[in-house]
């Protein structure tokens, strides 16, 4: 079979799995390669900053290749007539991402879902639409594991820790190295980066959050700062406010340390997990009755589904790397194939419609298949 028989293959196997989804209700649509670059930048998180495309058009805007399609559909919806209401979107099609001695364009398929305020219903469809993806493409039994980012944001919000730390705790739940670094920070004292700023970091804690913010983009445009890093001048001086902010905190109690440790440590199938969980929330006096009962209600749905319960690897500390997931995330894995990233993967990512200047919140949860990697598992490379 020639290499140009393969691709028309896998080709038509992908067809035929979005003309699925398109059965199933879900509109199929095609956002344009070219993006806006910001977004990306913004709200997906360090592991797409370094591996991004990126170019500028004739009035200095920058552009880039598109790295996945869950933002280009957002922005797509946010623009019609429907943003706000229930609606459903899959694609297929080419994204960019530098990675090394690999291609970088890669194909992929997926669901958008936005609106639904059946949470734990939608979040179980997503699921069994992933699976059936790879089933589709002959991966019988894949590896299923699970997390709930909304969980550890609803442990967090319990704690007793100033809201800078708060937010940043959050933030880095998907990042381990620099999670380990906040939480020794916060049990060792002193402050989280760059101690020869802290006379000025002092003095701006506690100021009014405009002015300071105001005071600092001034200073970093009179030095002819514009952009770092892909930052602009506003995103600067955000993060040095925060730094302020988190250099003022208290110290964190070791007994807290260690309940957030031991949370993150908890792992099982969903059932299990739920029950280890609302001990150790009961244990330490800590209301986490809302986020719980959202993923019992997810797992009382999959299994209405029929899959197998007991089959699901979950975990509190398991995250999918981008900084927009805010709750429920799913990997599938082909358990016989070398480790080569997920089959599919997705999520909930509730704030990110918000961030793209939705005016009041909208639910969203998708996910993404890449095609070439269930092609290849499913013996169609």
């Amino acid at each position: 079979m020639t290499a140009d028989t393969d691709n028309s293959q896998s080709d038509g196997r992908a067809e035929t799995l979005v003309a699925a989804y398109e059965r199933a209700g879900y509109r199929r649509l095609m956002p344009p390669i070219l993006q806006p670059a910001e977004p990306f930048l913004d709200l997906s998180g360090e592991d797409i900053r370094k591996r991004i495309y990126l170019t500028a058009d004739a009035d200095g805007r920058e552009l880039c290749l598109r790295p996945d399609l869950t933002i280009p559909v957002s922005r797509d919806y946010l623009a019609s007539p429907e943003a706000g209401t229930p609606q459903g979107f899959c694609y297929w099609g080419p994204v960019y991402r530098d990675r090394g001695a690999l291609p970088a364009e890669m194909m992929q398929a997926g669901i958008e879902s936005f609106g639904r305020p059946d949470i734990a219903a939608a979040d179980a469809e997503m699921l069994a639409l992933g699976l059936d993806a790879v089933v589709h493409y002959g991966i019988a039994s894949p590896e299923i594991r699970i997390g709930d980012v909304g969980l550890f944001t609803a442990l967090i919000a319990a704690l007793d820790l100033a809201p800078a730390w708060k937010r940043r705790l959050v933030k880095n739940f998907n990042r381990k190295t620099s999670l380990a670094h906040d939480l020794d920070v916060l049990t060792l004292g002193g402050t989280a980066k760059h101690p020869e700023y802290q006379g000025v970091l002092a003095a701006l804690a506690g100021s009014d959050p405009k002015a300071a913010r105001a005071l600092v983009t001034d200073l970093l445009s009179i030095a002819g700062i514009s952009t770092v890093g892909g930052r602009t001048v506003g995103e600067i001086a955000e993060r040095f406010l925060e730094q302020s902010a988190l250099g003022a905190a208290t110290t964190l109690p070791r007994e807290t340390r260690t309940l957030i440790e031991k949370f993150l440590a908890v792992s099982g199938d969903p059932d299990e997990a739920a029950a280890e969980l609302r001990a150790l929330a009961a244990s330490a006096g800590l209301k986490l009755d809302p986020a719980l009962d959202l993923f019992e209600s997810r797992t009382g749905f999959l299994a209405a589904r029929g899959l197998d319960i007991g089959r699901i690897r979950f975990s509190t500390a398991f995250g999918r790397g981008l900084d927009y997931y805010t709750g429920f995330v799913f990997e599938l894995h082909d358990p016989a194939a070398p480790p080569n990233g997920p089959l599919v993967a997705g999520g909930r990512y509730d704030e990110l419609l918000t961030r793209l200047g939705a005016k009041t919140p909208i639910a969203a949860v998708g996910f993404a298949v890449w095609i070439e990697r269930v092609a290849s598992c499913g013996g169609l490379a």
